[in-house]
């Protein structure tokens, strides 16, 4: 297989999508062109966490056969999205002195920062959990905040924040000898809701500040953005399938029916409207008041210029980018794949429930510059060129 394909894989509790790229053909972003994708259903997953690997692995495969029947190529290898409710965000600020004479700042320096910032972590939230991202959000240099890379900048003491994205690990292990027994070797890892921002938002919108939404079918995870480098994570155990039940329930039909009347399928005089609409309201109402009480946790509630983008299947829901302008008070839009991207396939991906597999495509691109995942131990390898090679991802 040649070294220019790259193969990403979005394992949701509801579907496994798999999308297969060529670096060798970009648009005008640099964006490697779409060759083959595949969906199928999902089976062996629950809030988006395994409880059946070999089931999963049955999952991938097929949503992976039809990725290759449409590429014409078959892959060994693919970078693997994490997410469920195992999945989260921690925050740890610490500080050193500079170890030099002239109190320049080295990359000795930042490494030892970096280092400090993880023993800083509380035990409690990193227990049965393993660090998937380490991401500098803000150096401070003798109480002034450093724009950028302080490296070679003069002080006594550096500051640092860093958002720490860890998973739980036995979730990881799982997803990785899922992927595995699927017959493909796993590249790297990387976190959806993340990767998601690599093709849904735009730099303007990741520098300004917002926060992107992922609805899925049983979890809602959002990635805050702020001066083009993620500085929040959260996952809620709610998504669209709860709106289904709801929905079953309320108007008292089988659920098969109630997932086509929730996605607007079917209509009619039939359904009162004003009763769907209630019980559809109150659904998402929940979801974005738990979105607005994490936004007024890390204080940016009602303060993000680039507001909310929603991706996901719950995305395709009517109107909720409008129930989201409102109930957050930010501005609002459903999140899409640029259409170039996607070269004469376009129509079929501009939907933004791909946004995760494109996006590990991307994160692809850069897969020889930083440690990849050891097949073996199964852990990644925490070193500083791995941070050098996260910024590079928010670049132009």
């Amino acid at each position: 297989m040649s070294r220019n394909i790259i193969t990403g894989i979005d394992v949701g509790t509801y579907h496994v999508k798999v999308v297969i790229a060529d670096s060798r053909e970009k648009n005008e972003k640099g964006l490697p062109k779409i060759i083959g994708a595949g969906m199928a259903d999902s089976h062996g997953l629950r809030h988006g966490y395994v409880t059946n690997v070999k089931d999963v692995a049955e999952s991938i495969k097929r949503a992976l056969a039809l990725a290759e029947e449409k590429a014409g190529i078959k892959v060994k290898k693919a970078f693997v999205g994490v997410s469920g409710i195992g999945l989260s965000g921690i925050t740890v600020t610490s500080s050193i002195m500079t170890s030099r004479a002239d109190a320049e700042i080295t990359d000795i320096d930042l490494a030892k920062l970096q280092e400090q910032c993880e023993k800083d972590i509380p035990r409690s939230s990193i227990a049965n959990r393993r660090i998937v991202h380490s991401i500098p959000v803000q150096y401070t240099i003798d109480g002034t905040p450093a724009l950028g890379n302080p490296k070679g900048l003069s002080g006594n003491k550096i500051e640092l924040t860093t958002l720490f994205i860890t998973s739980l690990d036995h979730h990881v292990a799982d997803l990785i000898q899922a992927v595995n027994e699927a017959g493909l070797q796993v590249e790297d890892i990387m976190a959806s809701p993340i990767v998601a921002g690599f093709v849904t938002l735009s730099k303007s919108q990741k520098i300004a500040g917002c926060v992107l939404a992922n609805i899925g079918a049983e979890t809602v995870s959002i990635a805050v953005f702020e001066n083009n480098i993620p500085t929040s994570l959260e996952v809620f155990p709610i998504g669209s399938t709860d709106i289904t039940n709801d929905i079953a329930l309320g108007l008292k039909v089988p659920l098969e029916e109630a997932e086509q009347i929730k996605i607007g399928a079917i209509t009619g005089s039939s359904y009162p409207r004003k009763k769907l609409e209630e019980i559809i309201g109150a659904r998402v109402s929940d979801m974005f008041e738990l979105i607005e009480a994490h936004l007024k946790k890390i204080g940016r509630n009602g303060l993000l210029p680039a507001g909310i983008v929603i991706t996901g299947g719950g995305s395709g829901m009517h109107s909720i980018d409008d129930m989201a302008r409102i109930s957050l008070r930010l501005p609002s839009r459903i999140g899409s794949i640029t259409d170039s991207a996607t070269g004469t396939n376009k129509t079929s991906f501009k939907d933004g429930t791909w946004a995760v597999a494109y996006g590990l495509c991307i994160w692809g691109l850069h897969a020889d510059e930083g440690p990849e995942i050891d097949g073996t131990k199964i852990f990644f390898t925490h070193l500083w060129k791995a941070v050098t090679r996260w910024i590079k991802q928010f670049l132009p």
